[in-house]
C-alpha cells in the first residue's frame, strides 16, 4: 500500500481505540541500517521525555530491520516510557511475551534483509557468468526484448544509430592517430549523439576508450579482477581497442604535467569567445611533431569554433606586430625592458663605442633565439593584451 493508504488505515485504528494522534511522521530512507533515520531520532526522543507513549505504525518491520533500533524500542519499553506499539494486525503491550515477540519479527525482518542483499550478489554474478554485465549497457549498446514474448529476458544488442560513431572513434584514435578531442569533434560533426541527443562530454570519450565492453569482455566488480566474456558483440576488434589505448597512454606520457613548455599558454586570449589560449603537441603519421595554439574551449561541451594556428605562424605574427610599433607598447617598468637596459650598460662599459641596441632588435632577438622565460617574459612585458581571432594574432592596447 502507499504511505497515504497506510495512514488512512491507521488513523482509523486510533480513532476506534480512542487514541490521541500526537504527530505523523514518514521516513523514505531504508530501516535497515541504525541511526540514519531523522524522524525516527526524533520520535525516540519523544517517547523519551513523555510526549509520546505509545506508536501507530503499519508493520513491526516499519520501525526496524536491525538490531541496534530494535533494542532501542525494546530499552523504551523496559524503562516504562513506550507502552504499546500497534500495527495494523497485532498489538505489542509491555509485556515479556509481547516484547519477546517484536524481538523475532524484528529478527526475521534483518534476516529477509540479509537474505535479499545475497540474493542479489549471487544473481548479478550469475547474469556475469551468462555474459550480461549488471546495468545499462554503454553508448552504442542497448536493451532489446522480443516483443512476442513480454516475459523475455532482455539482452544487449548493438545500437544501429550509434555504433559506428563508436567504432570510427576507436580507428581515429588508434589507427588515425588523432587525440580523444580531435576523434570526439570530427565524430560530433559526423553526428555522434547521446540517446538524450546531447553532445558527448571529452570525458566520456576516454571513458569508452578505456571500456574493454567494446571488444567483449567486462570486470565485475570494477577493480575485483574478476573478468567475464560477455555474450553481446563487440564493437571494436580487441587489437583496434589495445592500439587506441596505447596512443592515448603515450600522449600523457607525453603531455605528463611540467613536462612540456608552451612558451605563449596563458599570454593570450580567444578573439572569439574570451577564454584562454594553450598549446597542443601533435605528431602526425610520419612521426613529424607540431605545436598548436587553440581556444581551451576547443572541441569541449560548449566548443569555441575559433580557428588555432601553428607555433611558426604565431611567432610569425608576433615579428609583423613588433613592426607595427608593439615595442611602444612594453612596459617600461617590466623585467623585461631592465634586462635590456642592463645589457646596454654591459655592452657600454665593454664597448664605449658601441651603439646601444635597439628595443625592437632585442625583441626579434628574444623571439628567435632566447629560452621559453625569456619569450614569456616578454610578452608579460605588454601593457595591452594580445588576442588570437579566427587564426590570426591580434594586440589590443590597454585602455587609459
Amino acid at each position: 500500500m502507499s504511505i497515504e493508504a497506510q495512514i488512512r488505515e491507521m488513523q482509523q485504528i486510533a480513532e476506534q481505540g480512542n487514541a490521541e494522534i500526537i504527530s505523523i511522521r514518514q521516513e523514505s530512507k531504508s530501516a535497515k541500517e541504525t541511526g540514519k533515520r531523522i524522524e525516527f531520532t526524533e520520535l525516540l526522543n519523544d517517547i523519551k521525555i513523555g510526549k509520546v507513549n505509545a506508536i501507530l505504525t503499519w508493520s513491526a518491520d516499519r520501525l526496524s530491520r536491525n538490531a541496534g533500533d530494535l533494542g532501542k524500542l525494546v530499552d523504551l519499553m523496559d524503562a516504562g516510557k513506550l507502552k504499546q506499539i500497534r500495527t495494523f494486525g497485532q498489538t505489542f503491550d509491555n509485556t515479556p511475551n509481547k516484547k519477546f515477540l517484536l524481538m523475532i519479527l524484528g529478527s526475521q525482518a534483518k534476516l529477509e534483509n540479509d537474505n535479499r542483499s545475497k540474493n542479489i550478489t549471487r544473481g548479478l554474478y550469475s547474469k556475469c557468468a551468462n555474459g550480461m554485465r549488471p546495468g545499462n549497457p554503454p553508448i552504442g549498446y542497448k536493451l532489446w526484448r522480443d516483443p512476442e514474448k513480454p516475459n523475455s529476458k532482455s539482452i544487449v544488442i548493438l545500437d544501429p544509430d550509434r555504433a559506428h560513431f563508436i567504432k570510427d572513434l576507436f580507428i581515429d584514435v588508434g589507427n588515425r592517430r588523432l587525440s580523444g578531442r580531435e576523434a570526439l569533434v570530427k565524430q560530433t560533426e559526423l553526428g555522434l549523439r547521446s540517446i538524450k541527443g546531447n553532445k558527448l562530454s571529452i570525458s566520456r570519450v576516454y571513458k569508452i576508450l578505456s571500456d574493454p565492453f567494446y571488444y567483449g569482455e567486462f570486470e565485475y566488480p570494477k577493480g575485483s579482477g574478476n573478468w567475464y566474456k560477455g555474450s553481446h558483440e563487440p564493437i571494436v576488434h580487441k587489437m583496434h581497442w589495445m592500439k587506441a589505448r596505447k596512443s592515448i597512454k603515450n600522449r600523457r606520457h607525453k603531455r605528463s604535467w611540467g613536462t612540456k613548455n608552451m612558451p605563449w599558454n596563458r599570454l593570450f586570449k580567444c578573439g572569439e569567445c574570451g577564454s584562454g589560449v594553450c598549446g597542443s603537441n601533435n605528431t602526425n603519421r610520419h612521426g613529424k611533431t607540431y605545436t598548436y595554439y587553440m581556444c581551451t574551449k576547443w572541441g569541449g561541451k560548449k566548443s569555441c569554433k575559433a580557428k588555432y594556428i601553428r607555433e611558426e605562424k604565431l611567432i610569425e605574427q608576433i615579428s609583423d606586430l613588433i613592426a607595427e610599433n608593439l615595442a611602444n607598447s612594453i612596459d617600461t617598468d617590466s623585467d623585461f625592458y631592465k634586462q635590456l637596459k642592463l645589457f646596454n650598460q654591459m655592452q657600454q662599459s665593454m664597448k664605449p663605442d658601441s651603439k646601444p641596441i635597439e628595443l625592437e632588435e632585442y625583441i626579434a632577438h628574444q623571439l628567435k633565439h632566447e629560452t621559453v622565460t625569456q619569450k614569456q617574459n616578454l610578452l608579460k612585458a605588454l601593457t595591452g593584451q594580445l588576442y588570437l581571432t579566427k587564426g590570426e594574432v591580434s594586440y589590443e592596447s590597454a585602455k587609459c
